[in-house]
């Protein structure tokens, strides 16, 4: 047997389920090999139907390039979906780092898979949970220092990019893209496992097994192979309203959002009631110094220009006290105005994620990252100022 039919071999299981025949194909999503062996194998079996590892968002992006252009960042600010944006071009900007590395576009496999089933004319199923969804359960279900945690490792990510073999890149056929970038983070935090792997292989198994046609072909990265073989038995009904819902924020944080501003404002009125107006006085100062200087430095970090700097002074310590605006929101929307994107900025995201200094080059994306330093500040300074006060009553 030749090296390329032990590799067919190795990626391809033969499945029936309520009397239609699947082929299920595990791939790497930046493997020159597993992209020839899809297209291979669709126009060699011309299937009824061809389900892909992509959502709808996913493969709307592969097939239009300058989808970027219709961004509205100032949208996406006051949506409150800075975040997960920017999370989302941090995983974009790992799978292209390593696919260019090795001459192939990210996510090859499922390019060829979207040509072949179009040329052979079959059904094309998106049969992947949209990744917004995806990002919100993760994020949902952190906590607050989970989060920060998770923001570190994709920026050191974009930079341990370089270092992989590869050999290394076809190791990567045991597991999920996202899983592998994750690793150490989701060794603290097993809800990552579940959302990022555990859903999405009952999500993938229900769309392929719900699929039109007689025959089959799924092209599914290789680590959600076992698990969607695990699910494509009738015994065991999925339900996708559920894989899909975005589950409310978590009641600790609603409530710290109302009790911590709460706080403050008794600390002031106890500083004033027990050790007088000066000592009141400071206090306030107090907030005001903690939460616009450590807002400041998040929009310094951020590289924000000036008038974003100072607007994230100035609004820190009152959006601080008010659970329905961020200092983020604020800095961000300021910077999206002082810095307009313009249609280069957009049309060149692709070009300048690839590098951290891209990201903060970049005018769209360095709006993100005002968003997300200034409202950290923000949060530092709270978690400053409070036993700050409480010596001034002490």
């Amino acid at each position: 047997m030749d090296a390329n039919a032990h590799d067919k071999e190795n990626m391809i299981d033969r499945l029936s389920f309520n009397g239609k025949k699947i082929t299920l194909i595990g791939t790497a999503h930046v493997s020159r090999e597993s992209a020839r062996i899809v297209k291979e194998i669709i126009q060699k079996e011309k299937p009824d139907t061809v389900c892909v590892e992509l959502c709808n968002s996913r493969l709307k992006s592969i097939k239009d390039n300058d989808s970027w252009r219709n961004m509205d960042i100032v949208n996406v600010i006051k949506e409150k979906k800075a975040m997960l944006l920017l999370m989302n071009l941090m995983l974009a900007s790992f799978q292209k780092k390593i696919a260019e590395k090795f001459d192939i576009k990210p996510g090859q496999e499922m390019i060829n898979a979207v040509a072949a089933a179009e040329e052979q004319g079959a059904t094309l199923i998106p049969a992947d949970r949209e990744i917004q969804v995806t990002l919100t359960r993760v994020w949902r279900n952190m906590g607050f220092w989970e989060k920060i945690k998770l923001m570190f490792q994709l920026m050191l990510s974009m930079g341990s990019s370089d270092e992989i073999s590869e050999e290394e890149i076809e190791q990567m056929k045991q597991e999920d893209l996202l899983q592998t970038l994750l690793a150490d983070v989701k060794k603290s935090h097993p809800i990552m496992e579940k959302v990022l792997i555990a859903e999405r292989d009952q999500f993938l198994a229900a769309k392929i097994s719900n699929a039109p046609g007689n025959h089959i072909v799924a092209v599914v990265g290789a680590g959600h192979a076992p698990g969607i073989k695990k699910h494509l038995a009738p015994e065991t009904p999925i339900d996708t309203d559920t894989l899909t819902e975005i589950p409310p924020a978590g009641k600790s944080g609603k409530i710290l959002k109302w009790m911590i501003p709460g706080l403050i404002i008794v600390l002031m009125a106890l500083g004033f009631f027990m050790k007088g107006a000066e000592a009141g006085t400071d206090m306030i100062w107090l907030w005001i110094a903690a939460n616009g200087i450590f807002a400041g430095i998040g929009a310094i970090v951020a590289l924000a220009h000036p008038y974003t700097i100072i607007s994230a002074i100035a609004a820190a310590p009152l959006t601080s006290l008010n659970p329905m605006i961020a200092a983020g929101w604020v800095s961000g929307l300021v910077e999206a105005v002082s810095r307009k994107p313009k249609v280069r900025d957009l049309e060149s995201i692709p070009k300048d994620i690839l590098s951290i200094k891209g990201f903060w080059r970049n005018n769209v994306t360095r709006i993100l990252l005002v968003v997300v330093f200034t409202n950290l500040g923000s949060t530092i300074g709270t978690m400053t100022a409070i036993p700050l006060m409480l010596k001034v009553i002490n």
